[in-house]
């Protein structure tokens, strides 16, 4: 079980993570919409959160049913156990997680992973309707499509440093989170496409006189150049 002060802070990461150590069912509690003990309104964030993942658990073979959230007051500790009972209850009717949808386990594990790998990708293609305050709950279906999430995977980007544009100046590389871009000075720089989580800071970073990150979508990426032909020799002025 974890507990986290605002259910506004509960990040995709948590729901993954739980579900890759084996949890059959994960349960969200926030305030009332509306009710916000500290005015930032973070329930409507994991409520748009919970949408958008109950999709991608039907993209990746999982039952969305096993993600719920719910909302309701400090005061109301009925409610509470009613509504945790009856979510404890259904996880048990569905079985096992990845067993009950026939998927093997180690398929399960790979298809989390390549999901927790792809949160800060997911996040920036879908913030504007992460953003959304959604009043009706009429409304929560038509905020996330399954066709809308098909083909946000289905056009996933990728980065890919051009080798004749690159002037190995090294800010790409010194600015990427996961250290997935090789290369020091004088050296050719090359993304890592295991490593790279599509945050699009390289892309963001590289000066614009280069221009030398290129952002792929819905092609393959080239292969990256042999390591014997990285070497970069500057042109003397």
């Amino acid at each position: 079980m974890v507990r986290v002060m605002c259910s506004g802070r509960v990040d995709p990461v948590f729901v993954l993570r739980a579900f890759a150590k084996g949890v059959d069912g994960v349960f969200i509690g926030g305030c009332r919409l509306n009710e916000c003990n500290y005015t930032t309104q973070g329930n409507y964030d994991t409520l748009n959160m919970v949408l958008l993942y109950k999709r991608i658990m039907e993209h990746i073979g999982l039952n969305p049913e096993r993600l719920h959230i719910a909302f309701m007051s400090g005061a109301e500790a009925n409610l509470f156990a009613d509504t945790v009972n009856s979510f404890v209850h259904r996880v048990k009717d569905i079985g096992p997680l990845g067993k009950a949808e026939g998927i093997h386990p180690e398929t399960l594990q790979a298809r989390l992973a390549e999901v927790t790998k792809l949160v800060p990708y997911i996040k920036r293609v879908n913030q504007e309707k992460l953003a959304s305050r959604l009043h009706d709950p009429a409304e929560y279906d038509r905020l996330f499509t399954q066709s809308d999430v098909e083909k946000m995977f289905r056009e996933i980007v990728s980065y890919y440093i051009d080798p004749v544009k690159c002037q190995a100046c090294m800010i790409c590389a010194r600015r990427c989170p996961e250290e997935a871009i090789s290369g020091g000075k004088n050296q050719i720089h090359v993304v890592d496409q295991t490593k790279c989580i599509k945050c699009e800071t390289c892309f963001v970073v590289c000066p614009t006189r280069f221009n030398a990150v290129m952002k792929i979508s819905g092609a393959p990426v080239p292969p990256p150049l042999p390591a014997d032909q990285r070497e970069f020799v500057r042109q003397k002025a």
